[in-house]
């Protein structure tokens, strides 16, 4: 197995949705037989942090044609969440109100024609370059106009922007959905669907769904890969997402798993299943041969770094072993092609490794 050594200054940027904390570790490239391993210097309650220098430059596709199939003059029928919508065929003013729908943009090279996209809250300590919106996506995403949060957009704002398509979810209240179709035509992906279709589905109301289909299938592909450059398939990984009052295991059904399942990287036996709660009172439900930890917010930040310097915690094989990663929530608890490569690309920078 191909491994790297991986030893350097950085400031470390968690992005957790309400989190920006930043933390500093020191250390230098050596040259010795150690150099075949994947290590980390960062951490975080005894944690390596992964994608700390994530390059984002070139992330987001370049423009693609718009699809030449389903149209109807200058227009083509959109079916989503049960609704029946005609937008057009290549929309050139597009508001989105999911961060699914801004990842498909990216991910089919139609976000320079975004006008207007959500915003995560930050948290009160975030300093002044913190982006409102996850920075997985790069820096050109961050500079698109918010038009709110994804639960409560700003109408007024939306109608000020003048799109040509809106794409949002079936989450929407009823009452704020028909003020959007007043607005311009409004497209809802299913929240039950898979990540897949609704990105395909963001995607064909944007007029790329033979682009999306191709990310997909490259993305798949590279998973493939992945995990056969890893022999991902000798690893079993844990994936806990602490939260303010608790944890969760994530199972089968969540975007991570999903995503390692891809890889060939094989899941824990109490972890092959849906996602279900940590017990307060038996950590070894997380144990693996590495576990991924991930963090909701400054909450749960403060209750992961208090149940990771436990004793329990640190009795686990993986934290004995230097075998913990914290990863960025923005990406792992996704929706949508970039992020499911992001993940990939931590997997590839942690999987074989150690702190």
């Amino acid at each position: 197995m191909l491994r790297r050594s991986r030893r350097r200054s950085a400031a470390l940027v968690v992005t957790v949705g309400t989190l920006v904390a930043t933390l500093a570790a020191c250390g230098d490239t050596g040259g010795d037989d150690a150099s075949t391993i994947v290590r980390t210097t960062t951490n975080v309650a005894g944690a390596g942090v992964v994608g700390i220098e994530r390059d984002t430059v070139g992330l987001c596709a370049l423009p693609q044609p718009a699809d030449a199939f389903g149209r109807q003059g200058d227009g083509r029928i959109v079916v989503g969440s049960g609704r029946t919508v005609t937008v057009p065929a290549d929309p050139q003013r597009i508001v989105v109100l999911s961060m699914e729908a801004l990842d498909a943009s990216c991910a089919v090279g139609t976000w320079e024609r975004v006008v207007g996209a959500p915003t995560v809250p930050l948290a009160p300590t975030a300093p002044p370059s913190a982006l409102p919106r996850p920075d997985y996506l790069g820096t050109g995403i961050a500079r698109i106009a918010p038009v709110g949060p994804p639960s409560a957009p700003d109408v007024e704002a939306i109608r000020a922007l003048a799109p040509d398509v809106i794409v949002g979810t079936d989450e929407l209240d009823p009452a704020v959905r028909d003020e959007l179709d007043a607005i311009a035509p409004t497209v809802l992906t299913r929240t039950e669907s898979s990540w897949t279709d609704r990105a395909l589905l963001a995607a064909t109301a944007m007029g790329r769904r033979e682009a999306a289909s191709r990310a997909v299938d490259d993305y798949r592909a590279r998973a493939e890969d992945v995990g056969l450059r890893l022999n991902s398939r000798l690893t079993e990984a844990s994936v806990i997402r602490f939260h303010g009052d608790g944890a969760d295991v994530l199972g089968d059904d969540s975007f991570a798993g999903q995503v390692l399942t891809a890889a060939g990287v094989r899941r824990p036996g109490p972890q092959q299943g849906p996602t279900a709660p940590l017990p307060a009172d038996d950590l070894s439900v997380a144990e693996g041969d590495l576990i991924y930890v991930i963090f909701d917010g400054p909450d749960g930040l403060e209750n992961g770094r208090s149940v990771m310097e436990s004793d329990a915690w640190k009795d686990l094989g993986a934290a004995t072993d230097g075998r913990v990663f914290a990863v960025d929530d923005a990406a792992w608890s996704g929706n949508g092609v970039i992020a499911a490569r992001t993940v990939l690309t931590d997997l590839e920078n942690s999987l074989n490794g150690y702190v």
